[in-house]
């Protein structure tokens, strides 16, 4: 793995710190990211996207999903009373505790969540305050600009 020095983008850069952090984060998580529970990211419009995690053996009172520090969080916890009632000769579906996070981006909210067919499907949209969104300038002709010139003399005077 490389190791990426951030220092240069500190001293040239003003308000970026919360991206270089993020990629320090996302450098030092990514080889120790643990694969369980598989899950896939799906752009389903231009500002909409799902997230949908494989939760078999999973009911939706054991599923925790959080918005909490600008990050999703899903998380799971199977009830100890139902797995100590079974025996079984082959435990091949996977139904331990786990906690998967997901850095959200500025102005991404989550606007539900459902349970279907052993998969937890996360919808999420982008909305970008009207501040933000470009927006065109009328352009004033010369005329116009020193009629507006004469007409703010003649209220100051």
């Amino acid at each position: 793995m490389r190791n990426f020095d951030l220092a240069p983008l500190y001293r040239a850069t003003v308000g970026f710190d919360q991206i270089a952090d993020l990629l320090d984060r996302v450098m030092a998580t990514d080889m120790s990211q643990p694969s369980y529970p598989p899950y896939n990211i799906e752009k389903t419009d231009d500002d909409a996207y799902r997230i949908s995690i494989a939760v078999a053996g999973f009911a939706p009172d054991d599923l925790t999903v959080e918005v909490k520090d600008g990050a999703l969080v899903v998380s799971a916890r199977k009830s100890e009373d139902d797995e100590s009632a079974r025996t079984y000769l082959h435990r091949g579906i996977a139904t331990r505790a786990f906690e998967r996070r997901f850095q959200l981006a500025d102005h991404v909210r989550v606007t539900g969540a459902s349970h279907a067919d052993g998969m937890l499907h996360v919808d999420l949209v982008r909305e970008v305050p009207e501040a933000l969104k470009p927006r065109r300038i009328a352009i004033a002709s010369a005329d116009t600009a020193r009629e507006q010139d004469v007409i703010d003399a003649e209220k100051v005077n």
